[in-house]
């Protein structure tokens, strides 16, 4: 092993290195114009889908449930009919995946949220509201999946972690953010124009959504086989395919029901769902609504006030997020590193007996833990892009 590449092995796991030691200048300048146009755009739409996403729980105790008439446990049902929406949502959105532009169909999605988000300012009893949240729920259901189709698309395994965790990070600065607008409306919007302050929270989250939405038609970059070509050319996509393909990726393909079929029999499929039945049912990063009732049933603080000291839990799981990305980026690096040293060494059997460590790893594409606020989340993301586009049946 080169001095190099032994240098690399050796770094501590708080040394960050942004290139890999055989990425070329022309890759280097790639990753550099991807990171730009994704990262920041990833981070902001998932803000805003989490800001739209929670914003129910901080209007509810900021007076929604008393001018509305909302009794037992109608805040309850509410939730579910915005699970409903995902639920029902998610599928047909990534069927679109492999056929549609993912610089259309992302944006889009963003927008539509932001509009229903909108409307629920208006909103005068439970059924309406109930509709409106299912219609969220609907268009926000595969922008996680979709975000990560695109890191699939254009980034290598070791290179995902610390991307997928900027992303993260917008999922509690939502969960604040909504907390500081509805603060801040109840405090001094209250009554303006005849609005309560929690319609107002409405209004100024969509006109927050909707500006981002349209944003992601300009910046993001599609995938290799549906680039946008307004912000990359053809020797953009040449390296990116080489890249990948060099990395034992799949760069094209069409999804399919007899490919989803085929996936549905392997392990990894299955790892994937138990892990995140175990995670989204354990954790408590999805909303903070409990915790905001409980303050207001103390009758000890104010609408803002409220809202203002349920921001708390999702600022401390932004440090958390951190933590927990450095230590995945570590070890995906670490693994990937041991594969390149297995396929220098020139014997084959002593590559065969080093190269057996990281095999499963590779067959599988294992993505270490993305985080989360409420626990580590041993992800398997078993390169949903790779295996979809890997599927031609």
């Amino acid at each position: 092993m080169g001095a190099e590449t032994l240098s690399t092995a050796k770094r501590k796991w708080y040394q960050i290195q942004r290139f890999q030691t055989q990425d070329t200048p022309r890759e280097r300048t790639l990753i550099n114009k991807l990171d730009l146009l994704i990262v920041p755009y990833a981070f902001l739409a998932y803000w805003v889908k989490y800001m739209d996403q929670s914003n129910l729980n901080n209007a509810y105790v900021a007076g929604l449930k008393e001018d509305l008439g909302f009794q037992g446990n109608e805040l309850v049902q509410l939730q579910t009919m915005y699970i409903i929406g995902a639920v029902v949502g998610q599928i047909p959105f990534m069927f679109l995946f492999t056929y549609v532009p993912m610089h259309w169909v992302i944006p889009f999605l963003d927008v539509s949220w932001g509009v229903f988000t909108l409307l629920q300012y208006r909103v005068t009893g439970f059924a309406e509201l109930a509709a409106y949240r299912f219609l969220v729920g609907w268009f926000e259901t595969a922008f996680f999946p979709a975000m990560h189709y695109i890191f699939g698309a254009w980034y290598r395994s070791d290179e995902i972690a610390r991307r997928g965790g900027v992303l993260y990070l917008g999922l509690t600065l939502g969960t604040l953010t909504a907390g500081l607008i509805q603060a801040g409306a109840s405090e001094r919007l209250e009554g303006v124009r005849g609005l309560a302050g929690w319609r107002w929270m409405y209004i100024i989250c969509a006109l927050i959504t909707i500006p981002i939405g349209i944003l992601g038609y300009f910046v993001l970059p599609g995938t290799p086989d549906k680039p946008n070509k307004l912000l990359l050319s053809e020797e953009d996509v040449a390296v990116a395919k080489e890249r990948l393909q060099r990395d034992g990726h799949v760069t094209e393909g069409k999804f399919s029901w007899q490919g989803l079929a085929r996936i549905a029999k392997t392990w990894h499929f299955w790892g994937l769902v138990l892990f995140d039945i175990l995670f989204w049912n354990g954790s408590i990063n999805t909303s903070t609504g409990g915790y905001l009732l409980w303050l207001k049933s103390l009758g000890r603080f104010s609408k803002a006030r409220v809202n203002e000291l349920g921001t708390i839990s999702p600022a401390l799981g932004m440090f958390y997020t951190v933590a927990i990305c450095l230590i995945a980026m570590a070890h995906v690096l670490r693994i990937y590193l041991a594969k390149q040293e297995a396929e220098k060494v020139g014997s084959p059997a002593v590559r065969a007996s080093r190269y057996s460590a990281v095999a499963a790893f590779k067959k599988s594409r294992v993505q270490a833990a993305c985080p989360s606020t409420g626990k580590a989340r041993p992800r398997l993301e078993i390169k949903t892009a790779d295996s979809i586009m890997a599927t031609k049946g």
